[in-house]
C-alpha cells in the first residue's frame, strides 16, 4: 500500500517549544473515485492502535488478492481492481455519512448517542471490514462452497465468516482504537467488535435485542436502498471497467440524507439523485455483473468448482480461520495452473478445464436471451429454477434435438424494495418539506417506473448449430409463443 504521509514544517511557539501539527496522526491514500482517503496512523507513541494496523493486518491485506469483480475481470480488461480497493472506498463513504448525519442523529437520540468521533470510527471500521470474510470469486464462492456448511442453523456465508474474523482475530486491535480522523473519543468510550460485526450482517426477520437503538438506526447505511457499500462499488466498478465515468451524484445524495425520529430519511430534493443511482445500479448489473460472457464463464467454473475445492480447501473455513487466510483468487488460480502436469489424472482433468477458462476458451455459447420484470414473470412462476425451465425447453425441442447439451442461466436483480412500506430495519423514509411529513409512502410513487425485480434468462449451448432451434424452443417455453427472439452468441 502506497501512502502519502501528510507533514508540515515544524512550527515553534512563542515559548520556543514545538506546536502540535494538525496533520499528525493521519495519512492519505490516493484513490481514483474519492481522490484521497484519510486514515489514522500512530502519533507520538508509535505503539498506538489505529486504522493503519487494521488496514495492514493480514486479513485486510488478503483482500488485495481477491478480485472485486468475481468473473467480469475476464470480460473487462481494465476491471482488475480488488476487494481491498473497494473496502477502503467503503470506509471513506462510511466516514462521510457519519460526519454528515451526526447532527440529526444527535437530535434523535440525545445523550444516549456516543461522541461524533466514536460514531465515525464505528462506521468506518464496519465499512473497512464488511467484506473481510470474502473468498475467491466473491459471491460465487458463497453459493458454490460456503453454503454447504452451517453455523448455528444458518448456512455459512462471507458475512458470518467476516463476523468471526472481526471478533476473533481483529477484536483486540479494534478495542484499543481511541480516535477517528476527526479526533479522540470521549474518555469512557470503547469500540465493541460485536457492534461492528452486527452492522456488516444483513438484517433478519424479527425483533433485534441486545443492541442500543442508535446502532439499529445505523443499519440501513449497510443494508438499505443506497448504502456506503453500493455507493462505492457502483461508482468504482463502472469507472474501473470503463463502462461509465459518471454514474452517481454522491454529493447530492449525501447532502439530502438525514435522520428523523422515524429513521434514516431522504429529503424530497434528493429523489433525483436516488433515481439516478438506482438506474446506474441496474445498468451495471445488466451490462457488467450479468454480462453474457461473465455468466458463461461462471457456468464453466460451476462444473469443476466442487472437485477443485475438495483438493484446495478440504475443511470448514469457520472452524479453520487461519487456514482460510491463505484462500484467495491468487492462491486458487496458481494451484489449478500447476495441475496441468499433475500425476493425478483427476487433477490433470480439472487443470485442463481451468486452462480453458484461464485462456478464455469459453465453453458455453449463448443461444437465447430474455429479460423480464416481475409483472411479466407472473405467467412464468413455474420456472422457479433453471432445471424447471430446462425441462420445459426440452419439451419444445424436436425428438432429434431433445437430448442436446445446453444449460439455462437465471440471473435475478432486486432493483429496489418490493414494498417500501415494509422494509423493517432496512427502511428508508422520504421527507416532504411542503407538508412536513416523513413517510416511506412517497417512495411508492417515486419507484413507479422502476421494476422491483428483473429476471435475466439465458440459454447456453456448446454447439452453435443448435442456436436457432434452442432460441425458438426457449421462446415458446417462456412466453408461449415463437415471437422474435435474440439468437446470438459470444
Amino acid at each position: 500500500m502506497v501512502t502519502r504521509r501528510v507533514t508540515t514544517p515544524q512550527v515553534i511557539g512563542s515559548g520556543g517549544s514545538p506546536l502540535a501539527s494538525p496533520y499528525e496522526g493521519v495519512a492519505l491514500l490516493a484513490d481514483p473515485i474519492h481522490r484521497y482517503i484519510v486514515f489514522t496512523v500512530p502519533k507520538g507513541d508509535r505503539s498506538e492502535r489505529t486504522e493503519k494496523e487494521i488496514i495492514d493486518s493480514p486479513w485486510v491485506q488478503r483482500l488485495r488478492r481477491i478480485h472485486q469483480l468475481q468473473s467480469s475481470w475476464w470480460v473487462y480488461p481494465s476491471g482488475e481492481h480488488s476487494r481491498f480497493q473497494h473496502v477502503l472506498g467503503t470506509m471513506h463513504m462510511a466516514g462521510a455519512f457519519a460526519r454528515h448525519l451526526y447532527p440529526s442523529l444527535k437530535e434523535t437520540f440525545g445523550e444516549a448517542l456516543p461522541s461524533k468521533p466514536f460514531i465515525e470510527e464505528l462506521l468506518r471500521l464496519a465499512g473497512l471490514l464488511h467484506d473481510v470474510g470474502h473468498g475467491p470469486f466473491g459471491h460465487f464462492f458463497d453459493e458454490h462452497f460456503l453454503q454447504q456448511f452451517h453455523v448455528g442453523g444458518e448456512r455459512l456465508n462471507h458475512e458470518i465468516l467476516g463476523m468471526a474474523i472481526i471478533t476473533k482475530r481483529l477484536g483486540g486491535i479494534i478495542k484499543a482504537i481511541r480516535r477517528s480522523p476527526s479526533g479522540p473519543f470521549s474518555s469512557n468510550e470503547r469500540l465493541d467488535p460485536r457492534q461492528i460485526a452486527f452492522l456488516i450482517k444483513k438484517p433478519e426477520a424479527g425483533p433485534v435485542t441486545g443492541f442500543p437503538d442508535w446502532l439499529l438506526a445505523l443499519r440501513p447505511l449497510f443494508s438499505g436502498i443506497y448504502t456506503v457499500d453500493n455507493l462505492d462499488y457502483v461508482q468504482r466498478d463502472a469507472y474501473m471497467t470503463g463502462f461509465s465515468l459518471d454514474m452517481v451524484d454522491i454529493e447530492r445524495l449525501l447532502l439530502y440524507t438525514f435522520f428523523t425520529p422515524k429513521g434514516l430519511s431522504l429529503h424530497k430534493a434528493g429523489e433525483s439523485a436516488l433515481m439516478r443511482f438506482l438506474n446506474a445500479k441496474i445498468a451495471l448489473y445488466v451490462n457488467v455483473y450479468h454480462h453474457r460472457t461473465t455468466r458463461a464463464i461462471d457456468l464453466h467454473i460451476q462444473e469443476i468448482f466442487k472437485g477443485t475445492m475438495a483438493r484446495i480447501a478440504p475443511y470448514n473455513p469457520y472452524k479453520a480461520l487461519d487456514r482460510y487466510l491463505e484462500l484467495t483468487d491468487w492462491f486458487l488460480l496458481e494451484r489449478v495452473r500447476e495441475w496441468a502436469t499433475s500425476k493425478d489424472p483427476h487433477e490433470r482433468a480439472l487443470g485442463a478445464e481451468w486452462g480453458k477458462i484461464l485462456g478464455r476458451k469459453v465453453k458455453w455459447k449463448m443461444a437465447y436471451d430474455f429479460v423480464s420484470t416481475i409483472e411479466e414473470s407472473q405467467r412464468m412462476v413455474q420456472f422457479q429454477t433453471a432445471t424447471h425451465l430446462e425441462e420445459a425447453i426440452r419439451r419444445h425441442l424436436s425428438k432429434r434435438l431433445c437430448g442436446i447439451e445446453f444449460k439455462v442461466d437465471m440471473a435475478a436483480l432486486d432493483t429496489r424494495p418490493l414494498n417500501p412500506l415494509a422494509e423493517g430495519s432496512k427502511q428508508i423514509f422520504m421527507y416532504n418539506p411542503a407538508t412536513g411529513e416523513v413517510s416511506p409512502r412517497p417512495l411508492m410513487e417515486l419507484f413507479r417506473d422502476i421494476p422491483p425485480k428483473v429476471a435475466h434468462y439465458r440459454v447456453f449451448t456448446t454447439d452453435r448449430r443448435h442456436v436457432k432451434a434452442l432460441s425458438e424452443a426457449s421462446e415458446k417455453a417462456l412466453t408461449g409463443s415463437a415471437g422474435e427472439s435474440i439468437p446470438t452468441n459470444i
